[in-house]
């Protein structure tokens, strides 16, 4: 069964605390893994939640703040002892790219895989694509360069009709071309449009990470469309004017930003340390938008 699932590691902000492990997710689609941001305590989490660390394709940083980025040297230094072969691959912003690589490099001298850096500037970009998945970066607005992620399900091959497929006798070297939508043409010329050979695909499935960032309709309008977003909700109402000054979110400008994106599920999470529930958060994002879920540690949502 396809799977598109994401393991929350960290969703707290700025330090470490006996409640959240900073920023930090795991990706699984279709039993392929990648990760977004590597706060401190990412590699614990993943230990913790039975993923393994060698089966990371990509890593994709939003930016350089040490509760998003300060677990990255020493998961790659353990995944180097742990003697990982292959590649990974690791995008972030282009401002930071030189100084990531340098510690890396210093932590990592003679690492067994290869680690490939991609490196995004301003504008708006697609940063990985293959038959399955397409995933974009694009700006957040925040106090220093900061990238959001869009991970798209590419659209699905449509269902054969069986029934169709045999009246016609369409040969088995043709199926490939009708799934993709094609029409298919009879050795006597006639053509049989696609709508008669197939049925309609499940839809194709969206998520986007947007943390850290200050409400920008900007960027309500990069995810739009997207089924399920993440969104930082570092602040409650009461602190909306310091959510500003330090470029962030309260928890009803997450739900906004879902609101305005058209989303169909909002997930919040990279909760100041002052909160010891996400009680009032999430009944403020849930007064702009009905269905929020607060991120917590350890948990797996499914997407499909």
């Amino acid at each position: 069964m396809a799977k598109f699932q994401i393991d929350i590691l960290g969703c707290g902000s700025a330090t470490p605390s006996v409640r959240h492990n900073p920023s930090g997710q795991i990706i699984n689609f279709r039993d392929r893994l990648m990760m977004v941001d590597c706060g401190e305590g990412s590699q614990l989490a993943m230990r913790r939640m039975g993923i393994g660390f060698n089966r990371l394709e990509h890593i994709f940083i939003s930016h350089l703040h040490g509760d998003h980025c300060l677990g990255l040297p020493g998961l790659l230094s353990t995944m180097a002892l742990h003697d990982k072969g292959g590649r990974i691959r690791l995008t972030l912003p282009q401002e930071g790219l030189d100084r990531m690589r340098d510690i890396i490099s210093f932590f990592c001298p003679d690492s067994p895989f290869e680690i490939e850096y991609q490196g995004v500037g301003n504008e708006p970009c697609i940063v990985a694509d293959d038959h399955a998945m397409t995933v974009e970066a694009f700006q957040l607005k925040h106090r220093v360069p900061c990238l959001g992620y869009i991970f798209r399900e590419n659209p699905k091959p449509r269902h054969l009709r069986g029934d169709m497929i045999k009246f016609f006798g369409i040969p088995i070297a043709d199926l490939h071309a009708v799934k993709q939508g094609a029409d298919w043409t009879a050795p006597d010329g006639r053509v049989i449009a696609n709508e008669r050979l197939t049925t309609d695909p499940e839809p194709s499935v969206s998520y986007a990470y947007c943390s850290d960032t200050m409400f920008s309709p900007a960027v309500a309008e990069a995810v739009k469309g997207v089924d399920v977003i993440y969104h930082e909700a570092t602040y409650d109402d009461s602190l909306a004017e310091q959510a500003r000054r330090r470029g962030h979110s309260t928890a009803r400008e997450a739900g906004k930003i879902a609101r305005m994106a058209g989303a169909k599920r909002l997930i919040i999470g990279h909760y100041s340390n002052r909160y010891t529930s996400t009680e009032l958060l999430l009944r403020q994002a849930r007064e702009e938008f009905e269905n929020v879920t607060a991120a917590d540690e350890g948990m797996k949502i499914d997407l499909l």
